[in-house]
């Protein structure tokens, strides 16, 4: 199998693809506008990512294109609804950077509480200012608000409980066992939480009901000197809005991701949100270390591997999971060439619409098999004695889901 690697990736992750027999092709200085060309010339069957963008041409370029596997978690950047249409596979990898992203919203943390970067920058200057810099509030008893409570956010919950913070989280579907489990106050809403945390901590995906989930009236909850942490995804926070905040005095804030920033990995950067004093930044590195790389291309190879070997993708976000039908069809059948074909030409004959299908093979020389066969309608009768009927078929059954 043919595939593309349109950005940066670990280079284990290449040797591991190519010990598998496939053809590799590594390209990371690809651009999202370079990209449709790139397809339609070199034809691959799975194309990995990591910011690169791929978009509606993308996929129109791509014909051969069954899977596409984003080297991270976010799938922002990635038309799904191009994807879907053309019955193109996407992937991610979840989890898989969230210790490299919660290591440095921690370090942001730090940093702010402590002035490091001001301090630093006057030491370099050849100035003393500990008069200045010798006031940080500290973190001990301070309150972490986690907005979001996913991998990451509990991640950076296991490092704030080691500097001795109280932690608050709030998500729409947070698991409360896991919560009480590790000490975490479940806040009632987002308001709530945002009133009562002396850090803000934001760890959530972006998607339209997250746009701008932090704006003006959002910020202004926040107390008097708190600190804001953003490494999710730009958008996620109105940065104008934040940098009237910050500009007022009232907060300070920590950031890695930015609403306009560059596609690239070195471009120009006019932001005025990143150069306000009481603003640390960094340029959207909040999953680019080693070993955050090489877990994610280990993922990355799991999952082509199952695709190419099994059929089945790992961690695919583009399925229907609602659209799951209403009937289940199981049919115990010998373990030969065809039989399949024929108990689905007989639901073709039928107008009866396949969900979802999977079969296994029992153990023996002469093994059976069991096929089982989700169907949006259900069957008559005359379609079930018909399968029944069927020499290689051993049993049949019906059930509602």
């Amino acid at each position: 199998m043919r595939i593309l690697i349109a950005d940066k990736f670990a280079p284990r992750g290449c040797e591991a693809l190519r010990e598998l027999g496939h053809e590799v092709i590594s390209e990371p200085g690809l651009s999202a506008g370079d990209l449709p060309t790139a397809l339609a010339d070199r034809r691959p069957e799975v194309l990995v990512v990591r910011s690169t963008k791929v978009s509606e041409e993308a996929f129109a370029a791509g014909g051969e294109l069954a899977l596409v596997v984003r080297a991270g978690a976010g799938v922002n950047t990635i038309d799904l609804e191009a994807a879907s249409r053309r019955g193109v596979f996407v992937a991610n990898c979840p989890g898989k950077n969230a210790i490299a992203v919660a290591e440095l919203a921690f370090g942001l943390i730090l940093a702010l509480d402590r002035r490091i970067c001001e301090a630093n920058a006057e030491l370099d200057k050849g100035v003393w200012n500990k008069k200045a810099y010798g006031k940080g509030r500290g973190l001990y008893g301070r309150t972490l608000g986690l907005v979001g409570y996913g991998a990451i956010a509990r991640e950076v919950a296991l490092r704030a409980r080691a500097f001795g913070m109280r932690i608050t989280a709030h998500a729409p579907h947070i698991d409360r066992d896991h919560a009480e489990q590790e000490k975490v106050q479940v806040a009632a809403s987002l308001d709530e939480l945002l009133a009562s945390s002396d850090v803000v901590s934001i760890h959530v995906p972006y998607r339209e009901s997250t746009r701008h989930l932090i704006g003006a009236r959002e910020l202004a909850l926040m107390p008097e000197g708190a600190l804001l942490i953003h490494t999710a995804r730009g958008g996620v926070v109105d940065d104008r809005a934040l940098a009237e905040a910050v500009s007022s005095g009232r907060i300070r804030a920590g950031l890695d991701v930015y609403e306009d920033e560059p596609s690239k990995g070195e471009a120009p950067f006019d932001s005025q949100l990143a150069r306000l004093e009481g603003v640390y930044g960094t340029p959207h590195i909040g999953a680019s270390t080693q070993q955050a790389g090489e877990a994610i291309a280990a993922e990355t190879v799991r999952i082509i591997r199952e695709f190419t070997e099994r059929g089945s993708v790992p961690n695919v976000v583009n399925l229907d999971a609602e659209h799951t039908g209403r009937f289940t069809l199981v049919v115990r059948h010998l373990d030969r060439v065809g039989v399949l074909a024929k108990i689905l030409a007989a639901l073709r004959r039928h107008q009866l619409n396949v969900q979802t299908m999977s079969n296994v093979v029992f153990k023996g020389a002469d093994g059976a098999a069991s096929a089982t066969i989700v169907l949006e309608n259900e069957p008559d009768a005359e379609l079930l004695d018909d399968i029944r009927a069927h020499e290689a078929v051993l049993g049949a059954d019906l059930r509602a889901m």
